[in-house]
């Protein structure tokens, strides 16, 4: 069994169907299933489960699954490794992004294409139970989020590279300005009264819960009207004069300009932890490399 064959194997085990798979093989069916019935002839066992209309992989059939994906992830690495010591930093970089750690990525993206002009970009948004799936199965290289890294069942170690950490600022609808004096900056007990909307997901629940606490710290019991996965949709309830919000200050370059203002908190002792997190002991592109070496020598993302 060859790589090519390894290749048509994944393709049908992920379609359920020959028919499926030969067209994203682009090429015929008869020939696919005659080379189906060949994988199974040299191993002497049955891969596939035909009692149903959708082929269903047998035990053996999950196993080669497992393995066969990593392997040819493998193999795909090393290809890529060798092309990279002649070509250079170029091709495609992909990176995952927390909603909250977006706006850290378009100053440095826009300082590599000017010395790597060649490289592209496939930017992936979700929360760390996703990217850290996503990461695994090396779809992208690696992530900018905050931390510690919450993703659950996530088996293989990382490196992080911690970067600069992020005081949390407070969001108001600009129409209530006049509620807090037009002051600038204030203490977290004038929250007190007012209602608040929070970033959380089913599985990353740290901002939230450091929020809370720190309202607790401070007396008294944050009345949350809303609890969203979005930070834009979250921005949005805030210009609408729906409430407030509590978000590391960073996030602030994605506001709604003049419809919402942001106040420092002078007595809290929020800070959010950020940093780059990628796969450790595995096979890092030039162009990754490149991008994380970017953070180490001005880890601030100053223009």
């Amino acid at each position: 069994m060859d790589i090519r064959q390894l290749k048509y194997f994944l393709a049908i085990a992920r379609e359920g169907q020959v028919t499926r798979a030969a067209k994203k093989l682009n090429m015929e069916q008869p020939p696919l299933s005659r080379q189906l019935k060949q994988i199974e002839e040299e191993l002497g066992v049955r891969l596939f489960d035909r009692s149903s209309r959708h082929l269903k992989l047998t035990s053996a059939g999950v196993l080669l699954r497992q393995r066969g994906e990593l392997l040819l992830t493998q193999f795909e690495e090393a290809l890529n490794e060798v092309k990279e010591t002649e070509e250079g930093v170029r091709g495609m970089l992909s990176i995952g992004s927390v909603v909250s750690c977006v706006s850290l990525l378009p100053g440095r993206i826009q300082r590599m294409r000017e010395v790597y002009p060649r490289l592209t970009y496939k930017i992936v948004e979700g929360d760390h139970t996703y990217l850290g799936d996503l990461l695994q199965k090396r779809v992208i290289e690696l992530i900018v989020a905050r931390l510690p890294f919450e993703a659950f069942h996530y088996t293989d170690p990382c490196e992080v590279l911690p970067l600069p950490s992020d005081p949390f600022v407070a969001v108001i609808p600009s129409a209530w300005a006049s509620r807090f004096g037009g002051k600038s900056a204030i203490k977290m007990t004038e929250l007190a009264e007012c209602p608040i909307l929070t970033l959380k997901t089913d599985y990353t629940t740290r901002m939230h819960e450091s929020v809370m606490n720190e309202c607790r710290k401070h007396g008294f019991e944050p009345q949350v009207i809303c609890e969203c996965s979005s930070v834009s949709i979250i921005m949005s309830l805030v210009a609408e004069g729906i409430g407030v919000t509590i978000f590391p200050k960073s996030v602030m370059s994605m506001s709604m300009g003049r419809l919402v203002t942001m106040l420092e908190i002078e007595d809290a002792a929020l800070q959010s932890e950020v940093g780059i997190v990628w796969l450790k002991n595995h096979y890092l592109s030039k162009s990754a490399e490149r991008f994380i070496d970017s953070f180490r020598s001005d880890p601030n993302n100053n223009p």
